[in-house]
């Protein structure tokens, strides 16, 4: 589970800033715990359910945040 908040962590840090990664990280470990804790264990799984996670509280899986207006 560590090494996925790890990587999440990382990962994250790429694709916005350090900074923003930092401020992530407790929420990112409240919930790989949970679905840790919920029976999924396969690192790699926890890993992109992270990354989504992050990316759907920062608004960057929101097409229309993103530019895109449907034209």
């Amino acid at each position: 589970m560590q090494r996925a908040i790890d990587r999440v962590i990382q990962t994250y840090g790429l694709l916005t800033s350090q900074e923003a990664a930092d401020q992530a990280k407790v929420k990112v470990e409240n919930y790989i715990r949970t679905l840790f804790e919920a029976g999924e264990t396969d690192d790699n799984r926890l890993t992109v359910c992270g990354l989504v996670y992050l990316r759907e509280l920062d608004g960057s899986n929101d097409p229309v945040k993103a530019g895109y207006t449907g034209l």
